[in-house]
């Protein structure tokens, strides 16, 4: 007999069949005994087991009771024996898991060898079926045994974690497996250095750093204790990881749900040439199965690969964009610092270093734009490489076709074993046996199906569509009536126009078979665009019957995948004419944009709530039928896809699509003109901001309103919540003339609670940017982040979090700052924002500089510039290449932070307001540059270049510019115009933390050379002014102040 404790209590008997143990008790001295199979166990041990803290009068008798009952049940197989002092079980502790688990862990435990380690701890952890002794009861020694068992089982998780991790095999799923037990065991500190060191050899620098925070905070909160010294060497490790560690290769590739059979040969040809060549095209007709030979390609060959299904694309145009989209590169949602950028710059950004296979399937109907971005992307990206699917070459310099041709046949009078290897023959059979697993190719089906697949060309799709008929007709029947349909094609020579014909005539005779009804709900089918769900099927097509759905995918004519039906590409262009000639296309249209308006609307609502991840994802599926409905609207119902369009805006935005949006936006007001539709204001305006934002211009955007609700006509709420996103970041910081109205809007009360939140964000901006109100700032800012947080918003919870930990940050209250980033950057991840992140990461790396924790900084800033460029964030770059000038500024390396200032000035992208603030950063850069090398003269024109190059007067970068000029005036010998501009600082950023850590060692030497009452009265006078006074002070002195000798200009 085997027994089993490790979960459900468990008695295997000798034939295999399970024992049945009634009773709790009954389960608890069971338990008891086995935990110590072949040993004593005393009597009231099994009593306190048994009855717990109140057991029965004459409990002596009573245990006696349950261990008749025990032996009854288990025989003479697992004798139960009677000692004075108590009970023994005589078995073999083996029989027992709980017996064979330890012993696995010793043996594991002695071994040298992590390999093999490995294999005894997986075997080991493989014994459990739950949580140990589930179902034996709640007495004291149960849950201690239970509680002794989990820790046991929790050790060998980490001591087989740990093999993992020495022999370097890291996968997804070891990752995911120790974040559950660290949300599980938050203090359990050798879960946390092996979460850190996982996350490190997959080359997620950021993860692992935050995963260091985050123990950090845990540790604090919890128990008021540091780090150990094995988590802190961790965390030294990621600090000083090689610049040249990659991030494991990412697969962006579909699941298959059938076998590959019948292509070796081309698998081995398509291998080879990928090997020597960076373009290769398949060539070949419908339905030839060129893309799932791309597909085994790609999954076959080690690093990373990415499919890009372009059959659903309407218009080459979008061609980038989808690119984008299958990467997974998104416009920063959280904190947007430019422009959406050119998708092609996105793409060349993201792939220029990074070695990957980019699958183009389907280019056929889209490519000349196809052939364009392959040639551009493999010209400008030197480790990448493209593999292309499609009837026709891309006819571009550089590529290699491979045609694919029909699968392999055999002759009519070949031996049987030769007929069964002919790869259209195991195709076939593989196909028929997943529909008739009784299905094989013997002697006496050997002949049908032969005649089957010489008939139907080897055309895989062909096959596949007659295989599963077979479901329904016997294999004759099957061969007699594509007989009937082919014998007419089957004369004459197979060219490639024949083999398309084949391949119609294929389809026709499976789309004949089906009765009236599936006919309907086939052609009704076409009209969504990337697969729909049922209730979709259901709501749009009038599906009365869900078994009509069931019915095509057993036909193969459509795809069920993760709760999504799909037809066929091939199958769906055939029944699109079906559709065209029954007269219910534009029925269907109707109906299918009309469906998604609802479900955009819906979504749109959801996303300001705690179902946002839930809608997300919803949306994210239903991507391209929104913008099928989207683009039929433009003309035929310009007021419903207004409305789309609009409820779309959010949802574009939070995952990071506001380029693809704003091309939406774009198209679908050159259909609806400069003037909206009535009622349609808000709508409208936010399409005209979606598309400026995303660089586009038109007569839409010069003679249509912008938005409706001025502020000089008072507060009026919009309609749409969104829209006042837009405005804010379409417009930019405002005038200081508007901002009493500004502050009039923000005192509204008569919002929504989203609303709400989101203008104590705008008001919190106004406070810190325009007064440096710092308190009222963080206050607002408090509120906002409550506010978002009880409505479920990550988004806006994330964006709140991280201006107030930049806040934190300002007033040097760096383990706020540090907690507030990191939670800002945990919601960001659940966004899956790795531009977002990256921004967060920039944030805390600029923040570590300042207190000069070096080696930190530089983990940070390699981690963001590795997530920005993966994102293809140049923006995020940009102020990372800043960072990073600062960085070798401080070690001394002049020469580098020079270079790096200049490439970022070189790669800074224009066009809209906040890419000012980049270029300050590194004009500042530029002049700390020329302090360090003694030019006064030109430290002074570089900040004064920064403070005029274009932010708002009220930033608090201005305080960086005063810090810097005060630099270069000490150098110069002011020592009196280094300390009033040393006094302005706080006034101007609204804190007294300095941007550079030089600054305190510059106020000492102006200390000296003014004298300490000098000094004292000259610095408080500057502090004592207004913030305008400072201002205007700031911009006297800097134009006072010659540009005097110097070698060279900014």
């Amino acid at each position: 007999m085997r027994f089993g404790i490790l979960g459900p209590i468990q008695v295997a008997a000798p034939d295999g069949g399970s024992l049945p143990v009634g009773g709790a008790r009954l389960r608890s001295a069971l338990a008891l005994l086995l935990a110590d199979a072949g040993h004593l166990v005393p009597a009231q041990r099994l009593i306190d087991g048994v009855y717990g803290s109140a057991p029965p009068a004459g409990a002596t008798n009573a245990l006696q009771s349950q261990v008749s009952r025990l032996r009854q049940l288990l025989g003479d197989a697992a004798p139960v024996e009677f000692h004075p002092a108590g009970y023994r079980l005589a078995i073999d502790p083996a029989d027992v898991d709980v017996h064979r688990f330890r012993a696995l862990v010793a043996d594991a435990r002695d071994t040298a060898d992590p390999r093999h380690a490995l294999s005894l701890l997986t075997e080991a952890l493989g014994l459990w079926r739950g949580p140990a002794l589930a179902d034996a009861g709640d007495s004291a020694p149960i849950r201690a045994l239970a509680t002794e068992l989990e820790d046991a089982r929790l050790t060998a998780s980490e001591a087989r974690i740990a093999a993992a991790l020495e022999l370097g095999d890291v996968s997804d799923e070891l990752i995911v497996e120790l974040r559950a037990l660290v949300a599980t065991h938050p203090l359990r500190e050798q879960l946390r250095v092996h979460l850190i060191r996982a996350l490190q050899t997959t080359g997620r620098t950021a993860a692992a750093l935050l995963a260091f925070e985050d123990a950090r905070r845990a540790l604090a909160d919890e128990l008021g204790a540091d780090p150990s010294a094995e988590l802190r060497a961790a965390h030294l490790a990621v600090l000083r990881e090689p610049d040249h560690r990659t991030p494991a290769p990412v697969k962006r590739l579909p699941a298959q749900l059938t076998s590959f059979v019948g292509r070796d040969e081309e698998l081995g040809r398509l291998r080879d040439l990928l090997d020597a060549h960076r373009l290769v095209t398949l060539t070949g007709p419908g339905g030839a199965g060129k893309t799932r030979l791309a597909i085994e390609a790609a999954a076959r060959r080690d690093g990373e690969s990415c499919l890009i299904e372009l059959a659903t694309v309407r218009n080459g145009a979008e061609v980038e964009q989808v690119v984008l989209d299958a990467l997974g590169l998104r416009d920063g949602g959280l904190r947007p610092t430019v422009a959406a950028g050119a998708p092609l710059d996105r793409l060349v950004a993201a792939l220029a270093d990074r070695p990957m296979l980019l699958i183009l399937d389907n280019c056929e109907h889209v490519v000349d734009a196809a052939a364009t971005l392959a040639d551009h992307l493999l010209r400008r990206c030197p480790s990448l490489r493209a593999l292309a699917t499609s009837r026709e070459p891309l006819g571009i310099t550089g590529e290699r076709l491979l045609p694919v041709r029909a699968l392999g046949l055999a002759a009519v009078d070949d031996p049987l074993e030769k007929i069964r290897t002919a790869p259209a023959v195991q195709l076939f059979a593989d196909r028929a046996a997943a529909t008739r697993p009784d299905f094989v190719v013997d002697a006496q089906t050997a002949p049908q199906v032969l005649r089957i697949c010489r008939m139907l060309d080897g055309q895989p799709l062909a096959l596949e569509l007659a295989a599963a008929r077979l479901r329904g007709l016997p294999l004759a029947e099957v061969a007699s009536r594509l007989d009937d349909r082919f014998r007419l094609l089957s004369r004459g020579e197979r060219t490639g126009p024949a083999r398309h014909r084949t391949l119609r005539a294929a389809i026709e005779w499976s789309w004949d078979l089906l009765d009236d009804s599936e006919r309907t709900l086939a052609r009704r089918l076409t009209v969504f665009i990337g697969g729909a769900t049922a209730a979709a099927v259901d709501q749009v097509c009038g599906l009365d019957d869900a078994d009509l759905l069931s019915g095509l995918v057993d036909k193969s004519l459509v795809e069920l995948t993760e709760g999504r039906y799909r037809m066929l590409d091939t199958v769906r262009m055939y029944g699109e004419e079906r559709l065209a000639e029954s007269g219910e296309l534009k029925q269907l249209r109707r109906a299918h944009a009309e469906y998604y308006l609802e479900l955009a609307l819906e979504g749109d609502a959801r996303l300001r709530t705690g179902d946002q991840l839930r809608w997300a994802a919803i949306l994210d599926s239903e991507r391209d039928n929104l913008h099928a409905a989207v683009r039929w609207s433009s003309t035929a119902d310009p007021a419903l896809g207004l409305r789309l369009t609009a409820a779309l805006a959010m949802y574009s935005w939070i995952r990071g699509r506001r380029g693809e949006f704003g091309v939406l936006a774009r198209d679908l007001l050159e259909g609806v003109g400069p003037r909206p539709p009535h009622g349609m204001d808000e709508e409208h305006a936010i399409c005209v901001l979606a598309a400026r934002l995303a660089g586009y211009d038109g007569a839409w955007a010069r003679e249509g309103s912008v938005w409706p609700v001025k502020p000089d006509e008072g507060f009026r709420p919009p309609r749409l919540p969104f829209l006042n996103v837009l405005a804010a970041l379409s417009a930019g910081p405002p005038a200081e003339s508007e901002h009493s109205k500004l502050e009039a809007w923000y005192d509204n009360p008569d919002v929504d609670p989203w609303t709400d939140a989101l203008q104590k964000f705008g008001r919190a901006y106004m406070r810190h940017m325009f007064s440096a109100d710092v308190a009222g700032a963080r206050a607002n800012l408090e509120e906002s982040v409550a506010d978002f947080r009880a409505l479920g918003d990550r988004w806006g919870e994330s964006m709140a979090l991280g201006e107030l930990a930049d806040i934190a940050d300002s007033q040097g209250e760096r383990e706020q700052f540090l907690a507030l980033n990191s939670a800002a950057m945990r919601l960001s991840a659940e966004l899956n924002s790795e531009e977002d992140q990256s921004d967060l990461l920039c944030r805390r790396a600029t923040s570590d500089l300042r207190v000069g924790e070096l080696e930190t900084a530089e983990a940070s800033f390699r981690a963001a510039a590795e997530l920005a460029a993966r994102a293809g964030a140049s923006d995020v770059m940009t102020r990372v290449r800043a960072g990073q000038g600062q960085l070798a500024w401080l070690r001394g390396d002049l020469t580098e932070a020079e270079r790096l200032y200049r490439s970022g000035l070189a790669e800074l992208a224009g066009g809209w307001y906040v890419a000012d603030e980049a270029r300050t950063l590194l004009l500042i850069g530029l002049g700390w540059v020329a302090y360090a090398t003694g030019d006064a003269a030109a430290a002074r024109e570089r900040h004064r270049s920064a403070l005029n190059s274009g932010i708002p007067r009220h930033s608090p970068l201005v305080g960086d510019v005063a810090e810097g000029l005060a630099a270069a005036a000490q150098l110069a010998g002011e020592a009196g115009a280094a300390a009033t501009l040393l006094g302005l600082v706080p006034a101007l950023r609204g804190g007294h933390s300095p941007s550079y850590p030089t600054i305190p060692s510059i106020a000492d030497a102006v200390r000296a050379a003014l004298g300490p009452d000098v000094f004292n009265a000259t610095y408080d006078a500057a502090l004592a002014l207004t913030r305008d006074e400072a201002i205007t002070e700031l911009h006297r002195l800097a134009d006072e102040a010659g540009p005097g000798p110097s070698a060279e200009r900014a």
